[in-house]
């Protein structure tokens, strides 16, 4: 990887705001990386026209295997859905045959999947399938990450997901993708179960933990124990919690992501880890309020931070092999 990387980005709903994030970054990402749009020249230009723009001279794109249709800016539709399904889906072929270093999404909404038949709550759930791999989803940046145990399931679901072996395997995978040396691991229930006064998944999860940090321990000493807890999470996130974490599973989705998303929300990204190519992702929605709307401002960061982890984990991967 001597010269800039080829990075295949997923365009996202075009019905949404990735387009003209994509856009209005591309100077700033081609000055570190080739990126490639999966997205037709023509659904591109129709884009562009709706936000007054033109493409870029050196904009190179590979067309998805779906059928045009008509912007509708805000709307969620089974045409935006189903485009933005098949340019992911392309994106993440190319990356797989080693064409591109690594895949970058922008947004999809989940309904617009949903009414196009598409079979999948989101990117990591594909993703899953394709590789036939447990994929973690993990969002954050560099002074915080957070991995999600559960992801998109009903709140009532979770205590019954919380089993010995598979939050085992989860927290080996996860400490051997980031190599962090310490990880906070958060319990479920209020002040993490108060002994069984508040639940008893508690034990469950300390379980895990103490196997994975014997496991890891044997396999390298240096590590020691890498995994705390289960840590009471209301005051898992508090600064003196953090001087000495920075990488955390929280057991829910909003357990995890609330307290990342009030202290980092801009920069914060989505990485898909365990998997056999790289992922990186915006960790934001399709903001279909705001989408072509003029005279707003628009938000980069997250997408200029997924570029750069893309390509430093692709780096990373080389270095490795």
């Amino acid at each position: 990887m001597s010269e800039k990387p080829l990075v295949a980005v997923s365009i996202g709903d075009l019905n949404g705001i990735g387009i003209e994030i994509a856009l209005q970054a591309h100077d700033t990402v081609t000055s570190f990386c080739r990126p490639v749009y999966f997205v037709g020249y023509d659904m591109a230009e129709q884009a562009a026209k709706r936000l007054h723009t033109a493409l870029p001279s050196d904009f190179r794109h590979i067309a998805p295997d779906a059928a045009h249709f008509t912007i509708s800016p805000g709307s969620v539709d089974a045409a935006s859905g189903r485009y933005s399904f098949a340019s992911f889906e392309k994106a993440v072929e190319h990356t797989e045959k080693g064409v591109c270093s690594a895949v970058v999404t922008l947004p999809i909404h989940k309904e617009a999947w949903m009414k196009a038949g598409i079979p999948y709550k989101g990117h990591t759930d594909a993703l899953r399938d394709f590789f036939g791999r447990d994929a973690i989803m993990m969002l954050g940046c560099e002074e915080l990450y957070v991995a999600l145990f559960t992801e998109h399931i009903p709140l009532k679901e979770v205590p019954a997901k919380i089993e010995k072996e598979r939050l085992l395997s989860f927290l080996l995978d996860f400490q051997r993708e980031t190599e962090a040396e310490k990880i906070g691991v958060l319990g479920l229930n209020p002040h993490a179960g108060d002994h069984g006064v508040l639940g008893d998944e508690e034990r469950i999860i300390e379980e895990a933990i103490q196997k994975a940090n014997n496991l890891l321990n044997t396999q390298h000493s240096a590590l020691n124990t890498p995994f705390v807890g289960p840590l009471v999470p209301d005051v898992a996130f508090t600064p003196k919690m953090r001087e000495n974490l920075r990488y955390y599973v929280a057991m829910y989705h909003d357990q995890g992501l609330a307290p990342l998303k009030a202290l980092y929300f801009d920069e914060s990204i989505n990485v898909s880890l365990n998997l056999p190519i790289v992922r990186t992702s915006v960790d934001h929605g399709t903001a279909f309020d705001i989408a072509y709307l003029p005279d707003r401002p628009v938000n980069l960061k997250s997408y200029i931070e997924a570029v750069k982890a893309a390509i430093s984990m692709a780096r990373r991967r080389l270095q490795r092999s």
